[in-house]
């Protein structure tokens, strides 16, 4: 639920360590407009906003925060979905007609190609942790290429050992 019409406001790279870390502060972020498609308000006049705090490698996986004015419209997730709900309240209702009240604190999962009416009385704001789905006819060679994976990290911890991994730090 990034943005209606596919914009992102990536924070600059200097949100992110040379391990890959990326820091945001939330009450600090600037987002950008990400308009509601028109075919899917049903009531009122919602504004959406969003920043992209981070992207996974292989772009399959994205977090940012979002929020949106008072209005009542449809959502299409074409991706997996997990919100925390930071601000405010969205009362969802699913295909199947269940009633569902999110105010902050409260955590959401929304499966991948389904619809949910979003009814947000006056603002909401969320962070969003979305997660592209894998066609059923490339985890077929994700399984092999992870299975092979193994048995090469298997073989070589017979052949030389243990690799050398840093220790974990105790916690304090």
């Amino acid at each position: 639920m990034l943005t209606g019409k596919g914009q992102s406001s990536l924070l600059p790279s200097s949100a992110r360590t040379a391990a890959g870390l990326t820091h945001a502060r939330l009450d600090g972020l600037e987002l950008a407009p990400a308009p509601i498609d028109p075919d899917w308000i049903l009531e009122g006049a919602p504004e959406a906003r969003v920043a992209q705090i981070a992207e996974g490698s292989d772009a399959g996986a994205t977090m940012a925060v979002w929020d949106c004015t008072a209005g009542r419209f449809n959502w299409y997730f074409g991706c997996e979905e997990a919100v925390f709900i930071l601000e405010g309240g969205v009362t969802v209702t699913g295909p199947d007609g269940e009633v569902r009240e999110l105010t902050a604190g409260d955590t959401a999962y929304f499966p991948a190609f389904t619809w949910f009416e979003w009814h947000v009385p006056s603002y909401v704001r969320k962070v969003a942790f979305c997660h592209t789905v894998v066609p059923t006819y490339a985890r077929l060679p994700l399984k092999v290429l992870n299975k092979l994976s193994s048995i090469a990290e298997q073989l070589y911890t017979v052949a030389f050992g243990t690799r050398n991994v840093p220790a974990r730090r105790k916690a304090s």
